[in-house]
């Protein structure tokens, strides 16, 4: 494992057995690297709010709606592309090929993904972040769960050791160099103990900063009493996770902003709030028959067009149309 660290952490010794404390954690500046646009969007809002989104249509209501930047919940895309639960049966290919589409479909803001656990060990890794890279992303997550992974606001989940996950972190660093992206390190590390669990994850928190992370991300806080002391006992950037019926009690970003987070996830809103509706009009048409009585449920075919830009698409047909004309005429 030295060996795999040396090129980015020659100085970093990890513990095997217990971990180091907040104030060894410290030797590693992040601001020092390279100003990402998740770096700039922070710098400039104090703190980012950003979106779920699990798809092109719904990364480009993202940006319409005036978000910054967005997210692509892993959770939400085992949902919609598989029709399964976040069970650690999403891969790292499939996220890259949806990365690439939300990506396109939402050029003009910074998308972060879900790198889950990174596709395997440290060498996987670097493949994960160089295919997210290609694909158009602007950071990712990368958490320290033992496969097979779950939500975070889930049962029985695992981590792996902190040298493990550390040396993931600086292989992912590696892999990044000098390119426009963030590096979230994620630990889930609180919900494997009632007792030591927050603690544990603090630290592992510290350490993955010091490994090369831009910023953490302690998952599935309890309170707000553990809010503010992941607010106040980690080190550098902090993200934040609002789930609708997580563990973790829903705040505004003004609100965690004093406690001391920088980036705040709402991963899956934009999921359940349209399986909801999809679930309504859809029971409403099945129970009808038509949905004549029910279209304020719905947005409107213009409605829709102008969602998808269609009146550019037919500035383009007839700008060729055109060309295709005057070509033949000479």
């Amino acid at each position: 494992m030295s060996m795999m660290m040396a090129a980015k952490a020659a100085t970093l010794h990890y513990p095997s057995a217990t971990f180091r404390s907040k104030t060894q954690a410290k030797s590693t500046n992040p601001m020092a690297r390279m100003q990402t646009r998740i770096h700039r969007l922070i710098e400039d809002q104090g703190i980012v709010l950003v979106p779920g989104c699990y798809d092109a249509l719904s990364a480009a209501i993202v940006q319409q709606t005036g978000f910054s930047a967005g997210f692509i919940s892993g959770y939400a895309l085992s949902a919609s592309l598989l029709g399964k639960p976040d069970f650690g049966l999403l891969t790292s290919p499939e996220m890259a090929e949806t990365a690439r589409s939300v990506c396109a479909a939402a050029p003009l803001i910074p998308i972060i993904a879900d790198a889950d656990t990174g596709g395997g060990n440290a060498l996987n890794v670097q493949r994960t972040i160089k295919d997210l890279i290609a694909a158009g992303a602007a950071g990712c997550f990368l958490e320290d769960q033992a496969w097979p992974k779950k939500c975070g606001h889930m049962r029985g989940k695992q981590v792996i050791p902190v040298e493990d996950h550390a040396a993931k972190i600086a292989s992912a660093r590696d892999a990044i160099g000098d390119s426009d992206f963030f590096l979230v390190a994620r630990t889930d590390a609180r919900a494997t103990s009632a007792k030591y669990g927050l603690s544990d994850a603090i630290s592992r928190a510290n350490i993955y900063m010091e490994a090369g992370a831009d910023a953490c991300f302690v998952e599935a806080p309890r309170d707000d009493d553990e809010l503010r002391e992941i607010g106040h006992q980690t080190n550098g950037y902090r993200v934040c996770n609002m789930l609708e019926g997580g563990v973790t009690p829903l705040h505004t970003p003004d609100e965690l902003k004093a406690m001391g987070f920088h980036l705040v996830v709402h991963p899956l809103t934009s999921l359940y709030a349209s399986a909801r509706a999809m679930l309504d009009v859809l029971k409403t048409l099945k129970e009808n028959g038509t949905t004549k009585d029910h279209l304020h449920k719905m947005a409107t075919f213009e409605e829709f067009n102008q969602l998808v830009n269609l009146a550019s698409w037919f500035e383009l047909e007839a700008r060729y149309s055109n060309l295709k004309n005057n070509v033949g005429k000479s």
